[in-house]
């Protein structure tokens, strides 16, 4: 007997964000690498703090502008409190690959995961002083550049 599996949604809207946002940080607070930052080290109210991811991954995604703060301020007080080399954040990216892959699948669900990566490599080259080439948007290659063009204009928009 053949298996088949239904295909996965793509993201195309805020409900698509909390499902994306509640599955991913559950996956954060059983993680043992990121699992006590977030609740010893950050001591992070859930309550407060996944409406405010909703808002964030909404705006990046379907530019809603829901979001106000700054990420980098943000993480950046947790550095002299915590580690946040390179491996933690590829962990993150890890787990977020992860959830993204296990609900969705299409284009946008491609463009928050390249999205996350972006925000991770500019939080921790930032918070880290440490100037990586790769990140530097000077340095995106013609494909990047027409990426964000499209995802950026009207036609693009999602």
């Amino acid at each position: 007997m053949k298996t088949t599996t239904m295909p996965r949604p793509d993201l195309t809207d805020r409900e698509g964000i909390v499902l994306l946002v509640n599955g991913f940080y559950e996956r954060i607070r059983a993680d043992d690498q990121l699992g006590p930052i977030f609740s010893d080290v950050a001591k992070v109210d859930w309550d407060s703090h996944l409406p405010r991811m909703y808002d964030f991954w909404d705006t990046v995604m379907f530019r809603s502008g829901t979001f106000r703060g700054n990420p980098l301020t943000a993480h950046a007080k947790l550095a002299p409190h915590t580690d946040m080399s390179r491996a933690k954040f590829d962990h993150w990216l890890t787990l977020f690959r992860e959830t993204v892959a296990a609900l969705f699948e299409g284009e946008n669900a491609e463009h928050i995961v390249r999205c996350a990566e972006d925000m991770a490599n500019v939080l921790h080259s930032k918070i880290n002083n440490s100037r990586d080439q790769r990140f530097d948007p000077a340095n995106l290659s013609d494909e990047q550049r027409q990426r964000y063009a499209a995802h950026k204009s009207p036609s693009g928009s999602r």
